[in-house]
């Protein structure tokens, strides 16, 4: 929804009223176009958000009523209580709209093959947004559950924070005690502080329409003809995904912050270069950095410390010594944060698969540090160097790029025929002039499309040393005027836009 012409009229529209309203009704005003915005999208989607967040907020409530009553067990059950019933509904409604039909999709799979009739499918909406504002709803419960924060006593303050419009889209999953603060207050009018939240949402559609959706015309092509397009020609789509996949996400993410920023709100980064990771623990550090601190805060922690996993490890300690109960601790709430993770991505075995491969490669790199600390003593000299960590950049490019061909290809058996077409069929192929011009590219979108990628890579590695927003403060005026309208007139005249000029929606929508 942010690359159409009605969302741009939207929020300008937005903007100059939050600043045109009494401060003091700045936040009412920002609520009631947060539900312009979500029924625009589908009339139906807002009562899903409402009975979310009046589970969550009623549950809290309660809980924190608890908190000056003296603690005994009797008290612990109920607030636990209170606490799990409302993780189950909340939770039951997203796996009842999202995943009901991934379940009977597998188990007519078992009825056909045993002889019975299968089960029809259901025709359930999928709101959009659900999956990051039921992960935002949890974390808010389990931070009062545990003291972290104190309950919102306004539900109407509460709904505001849980349908924030610019969220809605895809995330980033935002903590209460990060973002309220600055939702809650008084915003007078800024002109530096809106112009740094213009800059970032320019950079974001440039990313979006020059970058994003012309690699993605390359990965269309590529897996719409498969069988033509096998051998190099994987590679070749590990590279266009990648720049796609990130141009895409990140770039929808500097709309959201840039759209918060114009209005005063803080939300954290979301992506800290990613591409410069050594590792693929590194990797998901820098990547989608409010989803992966969310597995690990609520799902990762509480799994090491459950009752199941503690009598596990115990037994392990008794038979095999303490060094592999710890592992076994690691390694159980590892594969059930990645299965999560993967299961949170889409409702397809590709998911589960694509999750549970970049835990056991984690874990695996996990096992091997010994090794690799013994080769970094031994080579010292080397593994300073500028040559390793480019190498070990790379590898985790690549790496990252193969466990992606799961999304380029749509199925764990089409991702694995292609990936070993690679090796088998790498001779058969080659990368010609004209292969390329199939993929839908003409000469001119490479040169774009190259152009855009080092523009990115070099904002990249001047944001290493300070934002460059800030940077570009202290520039002349004419310096950055230059910048930011060539900037725009990229996005004017070299953005792929769709059938009626409506740009493609972003990757993560469907998340």
């Amino acid at each position: 929804m942010f690359i159409s012409y009605q969302f741009i009229v939207f929020l300008v529209s937005v903007l100059i009223l939050y600043y045109l309203v009494p401060k003091k009704l700045q936040w009412i005003f920002l609520l009631i176009f947060n539900f312009v915005f979500y029924m625009y999208a589908d009339i139906r989607y807002p009562i899903f958000l409402v009975i979310t967040t009046a589970v969550i907020y009623t549950a809290a409530r309660i809980i924190e009523t608890y908190e000056n009553v003296k603690i005994n067990k009797s008290i612990k059950k109920k607030k636990k209580f209170i606490m799990m019933t409302a993780l189950f509904i909340v939770l039951g409604i997203l796996v009842c709209v999202k995943y009901t039909n991934f379940i009977i999709r597998n188990f007519n799979v078992c009825l056909i093959r045993t002889g019975h009739e299968s089960i029809p499918f259901v025709d359930f909406i999928i709101p959009m947004g659900i999956s990051f504002y039921t992960f935002q709803a949890i974390a808010y419960l389990l931070d009062v559950y545990w003291g972290r924060c104190k309950a919102q006593k306004n539900f109407l303050k509460f709904l505001l924070f849980m349908s924030f419009f610019p969220q809605l889209i895809q995330g980033p999953i935002n903590r209460y005690n990060d973002m309220s603060e600055s939702l809650y207050e008084r915003h007078d009018f800024r002109w530096d502080r809106i112009r740094f939240g213009l800059e970032r949402i320019l950079w974001g559609y440039f990313k979006k329409l020059v970058i994003a959706d012309r690699a993605g015309i390359a990965v269309s092509a590529l897996a719409e003809s498969r069988e033509s397009y096998t051998g190099i020609y994987v590679i070749a789509g590990m590279i266009f995904y990648a720049v796609q996949l990130y141009a895409d996400f990140t770039g929808g993410i500097d709309i959201t912050i840039g759209i918060a920023e114009s209005m005063g709100i803080s939300m954290k980064e979301n992506f800290i270069r990613p591409f410069f990771s050594k590792n693929i623990a590194e990797y998901w550090r820098r990547w989608h950095i409010s989803m992966g601190t969310w597995f690990k805060d609520y799902v990762f922690y509480p799994c090491g410390i459950s009752r199941p996993v503690k009598k596990i490890t115990m037994f392990c300690k008794r038979h095999f010594g303490m060094v592999v109960a710890r592992r076994v601790a690691v390694y159980i709430s590892s594969i059930i944060v990645w299965l999560a993770t993967g299961i949170w991505h889409g409702a397809e075995w590709r998911f589960v698969v694509w999750g549970l491969l970049n835990g056991i490669i984690i874990l695996i790199s996990e096992e091997l540090a010994p090794l690799y600390h013994m080769f970094h003593k031994k080579f010292s000299g080397l593994s300073d160097t500028v040559f390793y960590r480019g190498f070990q950049i790379v590898r985790t490019c690549i790496l990252m790029s193969c466990l992606r061909l799961f999304d380029v290809y749509g199925s764990v058996r089409n991702t694995f025929r292609q990936f070993f077409s690679i090796f088998t069929e790498f001779t058969d192929k080659k990368l010609s002039l004209q292969g390329l011009e199939g993929l839908g590219l003409l000469p001119a979108d490479y040169i774009i499309l190259l152009c855009g990628v080092i523009i990115m890579f070099l904002v990249s590695v001047i944001n290493r040393n300070g934002n460059i927003r800030e940077k570009l403060l202290n520039k002349p005026y004419v310096v950055r005027y230059i910048i930011f309208t060539g900037m725009l007139f990229a996005i004017v005249l070299f953005g792929t836009y769709g059938r009626g000029y409506d740009a493609a929606q972003f990757i993560y929508n469907r998340f």
